[in-house]
């Protein structure tokens, strides 16, 4: 079942957001996500339209889309990757907005699969300083 999410759902957030993110980006430096855990809380998730995934009434995954456009993240607890849960987090947004974007990392081979299968294309190619990672922009519909 999927649900908008309130603000009592941010420390729930936070809690499947560090340690996904962490493992989703192994080639870049653990402290940079737990420096980054602050602004995300503080910023990022209250100013996002989000939604979570529920199962058995626990969170298992959640989609934020920030300025009615930008997916600024989806993550699914590992023991629910590849059983719908992210899928159908990406199919709610893009059933609610005509154009969406995200950034990826080049070298989170799962995410640009996934990402792929869902219709999105990459539009650029960035280098991060902060990460010394590639990104990718990606853009759903592509353009034509």
């Amino acid at each position: 079942m999927i649900c908008p999410c309130r603000p009592a759902d941010i420390p729930r957030l936070m809690a499947l957001w560090l340690p996904s993110t962490i493992a989703a980006h192994p080639f870049v430096v653990e402290s940079y996500w737990r420096e980054s855990a602050l602004l995300v809380r503080d910023s990022y998730l209250p100013r996002a339209q989000s939604w979570a995934y529920c199962h058995a009434g626990e969170i298992v995954g959640f989609i934020s889309v920030l300025d009615d456009r930008f997916i600024g993240a989806l993550f699914v607890e590992q023991a629910f990757h590849g059983h719908g849960v992210g899928q159908a987090l990406m199919t709610h947004v893009q059933q609610r907005y005509p154009r969406l974007s995200l950034e990826v990392y080049e070298q989170n081979l799962r995410a640009c699969a996934f990402y792929r299968k869902q219709g999105f294309q990459v539009s650029q190619r960035l280098y991060n300083e902060e990460t010394q990672a590639y990104t990718l922009i990606m853009n759903w519909p592509p353009a034509v």
